[in-house]
């Protein structure tokens, strides 16, 4: 296997491909298929008649080639929201019996009703999605309360931690001096189920990498990689990756590794005590952005409705900041989130369903801010506080004659804090325990992705292909393990 001779087709090569092994199931005997009743279908829950419709659609129109790829998505996305969506009543309700013994149909439509129990109907089967469950216990009020009264000793490891880091990164901000950095220690493993693809085909493989072109993070070192053949993507791509092509050997799972190592630094600014200056409303950076962005960053009517409420006739850049920040973090709380690939705009998805990750809060605070005139870009990777290792999102924001400010969205508010500057930390600030991955969002790889990918907002546990189409996350598994200095 040789590298240089990475793939060089494109979608133009892959749904000829495509549309050729539909053509040969269907037949043009059968009666017409419309764009307008697939849609339908789809929008139905139908997702079996939808599916066959497009097959149907395809054998009979022979669409354009970017036509046949968009509609191949389609039928993948539907899978996709399928897998999401698998957990039965009885499913959730042996679940929710933990808290709630007698737990019953009506009990579940009442928490259906209310927003707090998500499902969908698909193929005319009422389905919940894979995290339902537990959400119910961080999206209503009295199950909130029956829960933690199960756990009143708990402690959180990661507010522990924040106890101590926020307030003295602020103090020594406040000295002008620089807070140490810590040494990040990371093994990362991608493991592709035995047969997921055929023996005798190359697998291609992106794992999530540190960014060296950051000043928060620092020193970075590869340290091994189970294969000496790999690429490390060019710090110009927002999508920072180690690339690797392996064979698929029968009965045998594919494991892709690395080790390596950077320094991560905390900074904070202070904005509520600085005197801002105005934007260059001509700059590039302001132009590009305060822009919307198809298909999340988009200035809807909603957006505009709340941002005139919530933001009104302030000017000062930073106040704009904290006004939306308070209010996306008093009115959404987390909730384990559906694949972003599954949500055509996920702003607006966070408005309906009163609820959002990291990365789907992070979308709305961006989208007001750049309605607002504040500059705003995605930065995300993981959190690697101690005993809370997980993939996380949070974005910067641009003033003036200061440069990109980091903030956290879904970290909201501190409410163990003594002191404003460290309640709100993570609206001009960010903590040390962070691996940065990407500078952006939903933007193309290096080698170039051929298929749509597993995440196509995001890049953290990996993307894997090969040359039948994307692996999604169903049949294949990450691990990582973190040491911190």
């Amino acid at each position: 296997m040789n590298i240089s001779s990475i793939y060089t087709h494109c979608r133009h090569r892959v749904a000829p491909v495509i549309a050729l092994c539909i053509l040969a199931c269907c037949t043009a005997k059968e009666p017409p298929v419309t764009m307008a009743a697939i849609e339908k279908a789809e929008n139905s829950g139908n997702f079996d008649a939808a599916t066959r419709m497009i097959d149907r659609y395809i054998a009979q129109q022979q669409p354009s080639v970017d036509t046949v790829y968009d509609l191949y998505w389609r039928k993948e996305k539907m899978r996709r929201i399928e897998l999401d969506f698998h957990k039965s009543k009885d499913d959730v309700l042996k679940y929710v019996r933990r808290y709630y013994p007698s737990a019953n149909d009506d009990s579940l439509a009442h928490w259906e009703s209310a927003g707090t129990m998500e499902f969908m109907l698909i193929n005319g089967e009422k389905r919940y999605f894979d995290r339902a469950a537990p959400n119910l216990f961080r999206l209503d009020p009295a199950a909130i309360a029956r829960k933690a009264e199960t756990m009143k000793d708990y402690i959180d490891a990661k507010t522990e931690t924040l106890k101590v880091h926020l307030p003295a990164v602020v103090n020594a901000a406040n000295r002008a001096v620089k807070s140490p950095p810590h040494t990040v220690h990371v093994k990362y493993t991608l493991t592709l189920a035995a047969d997921a693809v055929p023996d005798g085909e190359t697998v291609r493989c992106w794992l999530p990498y540190p960014r060296s072109d950051h000043h928060r993070q620092t020193n970075v070192k590869l340290l091994a990689v189970n294969d000496s053949n790999y690429i490390i993507s060019p710090s110009q791509y927002a999508h920072s990756s180690l690339y690797m092509e392996k064979t698929a050997r029968a009965d045998s799972v594919l494991t892709f590794a690395c080790e390596f190592s950077f320094q991560t630094t905390p900074e904070w600014y202070g904005l509520e005590h600085r005197q801002l200056s105005e934007y260059d409303k001509g700059s590039a950076i302001y132009r590009k952005y305060t822009a919307e962005r198809p298909p999340h960053i988009l200035f809807s009517d909603s957006i505009k409705a709340i941002s005139k409420r919530i933001v009104g006739d302030e000017t000062n850049p930073y106040r704009k900041v904290r006004k939306i920040f308070e209010w996306v973090d008093a009115a959404f709380p987390w909730a384990g989130a559906r694949e972003y690939c599954t949500i055509d705009n996920i702003p607006a998805y966070v408005l309906h369903t009163r609820h959002g990750d990291c990365g789907q809060v992070t979308l709305l605070f961006m989208t007001l801010a750049r309605y607002n005139g504040i500059p705003t870009r995605w930065q995300s990777g993981f959190m690697v506080h101690p005993h809370s290792e997980n993939l996380h999102d949070w974005c910067e924001y641009y003033i003036e004659g200061i440069g990109w400010i980091p903030l956290d969205q879904s970290f909201g508010v501190n409410t163990f804090a003594d002191s404003d500057d460290v309640r709100y930390f993570y609206s001009n600030g960010m903590d040390a325990y962070r691996w940065i991955v990407n500078s952006d969002c939903a933007e193309t790889f290096f080698p170039a992705k051929l298929f749509p990918r597993s995440d196509n907002v995001d890049f953290q546990r990996g993307e894997l292909e090969w040359r039948g189409g994307n692996i999604y996350y169903d049949l294949w598994d990450y691990n990582f393990d973190v040491t911190i200095e």
